[in-house]
């Protein structure tokens, strides 16, 4: 059975908004194989604090492949063989919600998580954390990156086994009364978005009727950084040719679209200075049903 490990980065809160993974097979006792993908999330909605953990920003992934096309080549491995993580709870929940989202058929997986691992066979005061389970065992590796991730998380698995003289991965968890879990297959369907969430709240909004967010065009401003570092004003104004973005930035007042009325059709927050982050997206669905989403109106 092939047993390889997994590491997800993602662009938000969300567990369908991957942006890249990493994978390392184990054979022999050593780790035989390495791969790192970026990935295009479905939106181009980056949120400041992931950017800050592993460096991606919407430009690095604008123009690449999505995550069914990444995913092809390693599915039948990760589908047929056993799986680590670190952590395994949130890579195989973004695995998972990620097959959901674009429809795809989601098999059973079997997974092992290395942090439970690392908890029963290197305890440590400091804890257990990816970071701090690597330099104990003198692992080099450069922290969330997810091809470096899963290299290090399948390192830790191979230290375990050999600290309790098991003789393979499935020998670990026999030594260590560590059941191996398997969670269930899925069906082809997309997942709707959890009550509450940002692409619940834009679904609402767009949609209308009972228990629609009740956005009025009026409430939908962003403040957004400039190259420089000012400080610009995007609004979303009703007008008689129909929805128009303004941007106060030299550029939007000449007529233009600028980089800033640009960013926000696309999701993409990494210059969003107003605490508005879900407006974005209600923003994005709201311009579905406009020609603006088609660019047959002028933003300026």
């Amino acid at each position: 059975m092939t047993v390889l490990a997994i590491d997800f980065e993602t662009a938000n809160e969300r567990r369908d908004s991957a942006c890249a993974v990493g994978l390392a097979w184990i054979a022999d006792g050593t780790v035989v194989r390495r791969e790192s993908r970026l990935i295009r999330p479905p939106e181009l909605r980056f949120s400041p604090g992931n950017i800050r953990v592993h460096g991606i920003v919407p430009a690095d992934v604008r123009h690449l492949p999505v995550f069914p096309d990444v995913m092809a080549e390693f599915l039948p491995d990760l589908a047929s063989g056993l799986v680590l993580a670190h952590n395994a709870g949130f890579d195989m929940g973004v695995l998972r919600a990620s097959l959901a989202a674009y429809g795809m058929p989601v098999p059973a997986f079997s997974y092992l998580c290395t942090l439970q691992i690392a908890r029963r066979v290197f305890p440590a005061e400091e804890g257990c954390g990816l970071g701090k389970v690597a330099a104990r065992l003198g692992i080099r590796f450069e922290h969330h990156d997810a091809g470096e991730d899963a290299y290090a998380c399948a390192e830790i698995a191979l230290a375990a086994a050999r600290a309790v003289a098991a003789p393979h991965i499935h020998g670990l968890s026999k030594a260590l009364r560590l059941p191996i879990t398997t969670i269930p297959a899925g069906p082809a369907n997309a997942l709707p978005p959890a009550p509450g969430s940002i692409a619940d709240r834009a679904r609402r909004f767009a949609g209308g009727g009972s228990g629609a967010v009740r956005k009025t065009t009026a409430d939908l401003r962003f403040s957004m950084r400039g190259s420089s570092g000012n400080r610009y004003a995007v609004t979303l104004e009703n007008r008689a040719s129909g929805l128009h973005l303004r941007c106060t930035c030299m550029a939007g007042r000449y007529g233009t679209r600028c980089r800033h009325v640009t960013s926000l059709l696309l999701g993409d927050i990494t210059d969003l200075l107003s605490d508005n982050h879900d407006d974005v997206e209600v923003l994005r669905q709201r311009l579905k049903m406009t020609d603006l989403a088609a660019g047959r109106t002028v933003v300026g």
